[in-house]
Formats: C-alpha cells, sequence, structure tokens
C-alpha cells in the first residue's frame, strides 16, 4: 500500500471500526471470509487500517475464540502498510492486558483501550489500569467514550497516563471539541484521533491526526475524502470540506447514538456490502428509525457518495 501523506505512525489516519458479518444461522456464528473481504475492501478503497473487537464489532457477544480469532483474520487480510489496532476492553485490567498480549502476537501494532467498564472507576484505578494494558509493550490509544463507561479521561487525567508514557494518543467521544485544545495544551505529544463521526471536521480543524470510523464500512470513498479534506496535519479545505460534511452528516450522526452498530449496517446492505444481522441483545431496526436509517443513505448514495 503506497504511504500516505499524514499517516506516519500505527494509529494515524483512517482506521475503520469494522463492523462484523454473522451467518444466518441458529448461531449467528462468525463470518470469518467474510470479514477478511471486508478488511481487504477497505485497503482497497483508501482506509489507513481497521479496528476490530470494538463496540461496532459487537466484541461483547464474542466467545474468547471468536475474538481472538477476528483479530488473527484482520491481520492475515491486511495488505502491507494497513494497520490493524485491536480494541482490548474488558472488565479486568488483567483481561485488558491479555488482548493486548494477544494483539502483539497476532501482529498488531498497536491497541486500543477503553478505561475500566464495569464500575466508575476512580483516577488511581485507570492509572493502574491503563499501566497494565501498557505492560503487553504495544503502543496504547485510550478510548474516551464517558456516555457508555461512565468514566471520564480528563484533559488533566490523559496528561498524567501520557507523562508516565502510558498512552500515545486518544480517541476521543465525550462529544465536547473544546476539549481538543486543552488536551494539546496539557499534552503536546500526546495525538488526537477523531472518536465519533459526526465531529469529524471540528477535531479535524483543531489538530486531529486520525479517525476511528463507523460509517467508512458502508462509504469509504466520500468518508475518506472528507478526512483527507478536513484534517490540518494535511492541509484542510474548508470550501471543499464543509458542502461534503453536510451531504454526509445526516448519516454520520448514527455513530453517537445507541443504534449505531444496526445503522450502519443496514447502510451497508444498501450499499451493497455485507451487513447483516446482529447478535442479541441488538436486533434489527424496524418502524421509524429503520426508516430514517433508509432514507438517510437513500439520499447519500443517491448523490453518488460512495
Amino acid at each position: 500500500m503506497p504511504e500516505i501523506p499524514g499517516v506516519s505512525a500505527p494509529w494515524h489516519g483512517v482506521h475503520v471500526a469494522t463492523a462484523l458479518p454473522f451467518h444466518d444461522d441458529d448461531e449467528l456464528s462468525v463470518d470469518y471470509e467474510g470479514y477478511a473481504a471486508h478488511v481487504r475492501f477497505l485497503a482497497e478503497h483508501g482506509c489507513d487500517g481497521v479496528c476490530p473487537n470494538g463496540s461496532l464489532g459487537e466484541y461483547q457477544t464474542l466467545t474468547d475464540e471468536e475474538r481472538a480469532r477476528v483479530v488473527r483474520v484482520a491481520v492475515e487480510a491486511a495488505p502491507e502498510g494497513f494497520g490493524v489496532m485491536p480494541g482490548v476492553a474488558a472488565y479486568g485490567a488483567l483481561e485488558s492486558r491479555r488482548w493486548a498480549e494477544q494483539a502483539r502476537e497476532a501482529g498488531a501494532r498497536a491497541v486500543l483501550a477503553l478505561p475500566p467498564n464495569s464500575y466508575r472507576a476512580d483516577r488511581e484505578a485507570v492509572v493502574g489500569h491503563y499501566r497494565e494494558v501498557a505492560r503487553a509493550g504495544l503502543p496504547v490509544v485510550a478510548y474516551n467514550n464517558p456516555h457508555d463507561t461512565k468514566v471520564d479521561l480528563t484533559p488533566e487525567l490523559l496528561a498524567e497516563l501520557h507523562g508516565e508514557g502510558l498512552i500515545v494518543a486518544v480517541k476521543e467521544f465525550s462529544g465536547d471539541v473544546r476539549r481538543a485544545y486543552e488536551i494539546a495544551e496539557r499534552s503536546p505529544g500526546l495525538d488526537l484521533l477523531v472518536g465519533a463521526d459526526d465531529v469529524l471536521l471540528e477535531l479535524g480543524l483543531a489538530g486531529a491526526v486520525g479517525w476511528i470510523a463507523g460509517y467508512p464500512n458502508a462509504i469509504p470513498e466520500s468518508t475518506v475524502e472528507l478526512y483527507r479534506l478536513a484534517t490540518s496535519g494535511v492541509g484542510a479545505d474548508l470550501e471543499k470540506a464543509l458542502p461534503l460534511y453536510r451531504a454526509l452528516h445526516p448519516l454520520l450522526r448514527w455513530d453517537s447514538r445507541t443504534e449505531f452498530v444496526q445503522a450502519i449496517k443496514a447502510s451497508m446492505d444498501l450499499a451493497g456490502l455485507r451487513g447483516g444481522f446482529c447478535r442479541p441483545p441488538r436486533s434489527r431496526l424496524s418502524g421509524e428509525v429503520a426508516a430514517r436509517v433508509v432514507r438517510e443513505t437513500e439520499t447519500v448514495l443517491g448523490l453518488g457518495y460512495r
């Protein structure tokens, strides 16, 4: 894969939080061949890497064997220069460290780590958690999602984690775009990654050097183009970026909603890709929510965005 301007570390650029296809059988078994094909498809359409075993990949519903195999399949399917940065979230720090070790052994070059998410951890517990994950020896990207974990990786706490050498970047999913500037002030060497699709332009202009993305699963070419236009590090072009962002934003907003997995998979189906079923407790969308996803996806596809 040719070197892309602005992509200089394994966590830089557009890393797709990949959806995971399942077979239509009684167990909704993982379609590993379909997943490998999707990884190759994303590489062919301009993305820089994938993040398997995120929430979009429904990691919480996978067995340990399935979860480990998903990482191996991603690494094996990735062409040269295409990154694999697995999610290593778990209830316990020891378990997260073991998943980071598994990622290292499979050939991944970085991992994405939530803070403890089984309870509202205090500062000491959060720091201890990241110390344990860092023991695996791979660069650690912290994932700040206070909505789901109830733990907020504030700029002050991120500065402590980075100052101790435990993290190299943060996937910022708080929704508060103002934080980008305080993070940069407190931790000048900590890389900012866009964590939610619907704040891509705002965080891109604030200096983000990567995007852990949802909607490139369905429309990779247009979303990668938007990232390149919006990211200040590779030459932001607002005149082109803003109308594209406005056109895609109705879809990008689904990435921050409860139904994001079903919505993105439904959009993939409409785009002729393999979205398909979700495992319980998620079920197919129905009613007005499903109609909105279909309507908004068809509008975007009808405008020629792929």
